[in-house]
This record gives structure tokens, sequence and C-alpha cells, in this order.
């Protein structure tokens, strides 16, 4: 992926596992995937800290497998 994605117009969604109490914050922005098919992912604590990117098809997979619970909790 590209440093030099232009994330400014990304519209954040937190993740439904994040906890309220200021945790484990997750943010992730499907409406960039529509234009990039990239999808940034984020710590909502530190929303102008680094990005992750993963190709929309691979952060599907991933949370399709989430769902199934093919990942033991830690």
């Amino acid at each position: 992926m590209s440093a030099d994605l232009d994330l400014t117009a990304a519209q954040w969604d937190r993740s439904s596992y994040s906890d309220g109490s200021g945790g484990q914050c997750v943010e992730f922005s499907r409406t960039f995937a529509q234009t990039h098919d990239t999808i940034p992912v984020r710590d909502s604590k530190n929303p102008h800290g680094p990005t992750l990117t993963f190709p929309a098809e691979g952060w599907s997979s991933f949370v399709s497998a989430l769902i199934r619970g093919e990942f033991p909790e830690v």
C-alpha cells in the first residue's frame, strides 16, 4: 500500500467490539474502500497516528472469519 493515501475525507466507524471506557478502540473506514478498494484502520484514541491499510477483499475475509468465531479469544 502507498504511504501517500489521503485519508482526510475518510468517514470513520468504530468497531462494535470497541469498549466505551477508552480501552480497545478500533476505527475503520468502509467508505474509503468505495473509491480506493482499501480499508484503513486506526486507533480511535490516536486519530492522527499511524493507519494500517488492507485490501478490501482481505478485510472482508478477516471480518467474516471473526463472525464465524475462527479466532480464539485472548
